[in-house]
């Protein structure tokens, strides 16, 4: 069993910057692929990035590519999002997620573990 404790988000302008947090725990972190979702009410959750185990192969988005970067400290059994240039279009829930199947990546489907989330407000 996997928990995931997101934290880092908040309230900030168009062009601010957020690093997102998830510390995980109850596995064995350096062999989790891990992966960041966000969701607005009413949306579908939707992949935002994703660090594979072991050999640190990154996805992101086409929509934040260039603006966020996924990284883990593995001594520190967490993964991180940094987030700059946001946009309003950024506001969305945003889910640590963990244990990747190996499907599509940005399909929440493929991965077992959640963390409750973390609220991000991009205001114009």
């Amino acid at each position: 069993q996997v928990q995931l404790v997101e934290s880092g988000g908040g309230s900030v302008q168009t062009g601010g910057s957020l690093r997102l947090s998830c510390a995980a725990s109850g596995y064995t972190f350096s062999t989790l692929s891990m992966g960041w979702f966000r969701q607005v009410p009413g949306n579908e959750r939707e992949g935002v990035a994703l660090i594979v185990a072991d050999v640190g192969r990154i996805h992101y988005a086409d929509s934040v590519k260039g603006r966020f970067t996924i990284s883990r400290d593995n001594a520190k059994n967490t993964v991180y999002l940094q987030m700059n240039s946001l946009k309003p279009e950024d506001t969305a829930m945003y889910y640590c997620a963990a244990l990747w199947n190996g499907g599509s990546w940005f399909d929440p489907r493929s991965f077992t573990y959640w963390g409750q989330g973390t609220q991000v407000t991009v205001s114009s």
